[in-house]
C-alpha cells in the first residue's frame, strides 16, 4: 500500500488481486486491508479466476483514481500476463509481489529474492548429509527482498517515480 501511494499519490482507491480460498491470498489481504485507512485509500478485493479477473478489473477501472496490488498466490502468477496487459489497458499504476511481473511491464515490484532460498537450500542438504536431522533444522523466511521499477511502464501511465524509489530500486527497467 505504502508503495502504491508512493508512486501514485492521488489513488484512493486499490483492487487487490487475492485467492479467497487460500489462506495466504485471505492474509495478505487482511494486512493490506488493514493498513488501508492510515493511506486514505479503499480497498476491494478481486477474486483470481480468468473471467473474474478481467471483469472486476475492468468494472473497477470505470471509476477515477484506483490503483492495484497483487499478493503473492500463485494462481495469480499464472495470469499475469492477463494482470498486467489489464493494468495497461485500464492505466492504472499497479504493485506486484515478484520481479517477472516488471520484467514482463508491471509497473513495479516489490517481493521476495525468488533465487535467495535455493541458494541457502544448499546449506540445508549439507547440514543433513553431514548428518543432522532436518527436523532439527529451523524453518527460514526470506531474507533478501528486491525492488524493480519499470519506468518504461512508469512513463506510458504519465507517472513520475521519486528519485529516492529510484535509488534504492535493486533494478530499475528503462
Amino acid at each position: 500500500m505504502e508503495l502504491l501511494k508512493e508512486i501514485a499519490p492521488r489513488v484512493t482507491r486499490a483492487a487487490v488481486i487475492r485467492n479467497a480460498a487460500g489462506a495466504g491470498g485471505n492474509a495478505q489481504f487482511a494486512v493490506i486491508q488493514a493498513a488501508a485507512p492510515s493511506f486514505g485509500v479503499e480497498v476491494r478485493p478481486v477474486g483470481v479466476h480468468d473471467d473474474e479477473i478481467e471483469r472486476a478489473v475492468t468494472a473497477f477501472a470505470r471509476s477515477s483514481n484506483g490503483g492495484l496490488i497483487v499478493t503473492s498466490i500463485q494462481p495469480a502468477a499464472v495470469h499475469r500476463e492477463l494482470i498486467v496487459a489489464l493494468a495497461a489497458r485500464h492505466r492504472l499504476p499497479a504493485v506486484y509481489p515478484y520481479h517477472y511481473y516488471a520484467t514482463s511491464g508491471g509497473l513495479i515490484s516489490y517481493g521476495p529474492d525468488t533465487t535467495d532460498p535455493f541458494r541457502r537450500a544448499a546449506d540445508y542438504v549439507d547440514r543433513i548429509l553431514k548428518g543432522e536431522k532436518p527436523a532439527d533444522l529451523p524453518v527460514q523466511a526470506p531474507t533478501k527482498y528486491e525492488l524493480v521499477i519499470n519506468l518504461k511502464t512508469a512513463r506510458a501511465l504519465g507517472l513520475q517515480i521519486p528519485d529516492k524509489l529510484i535509488a534504492i530500486a535493486d533494478e530499475v527497467i528503462e
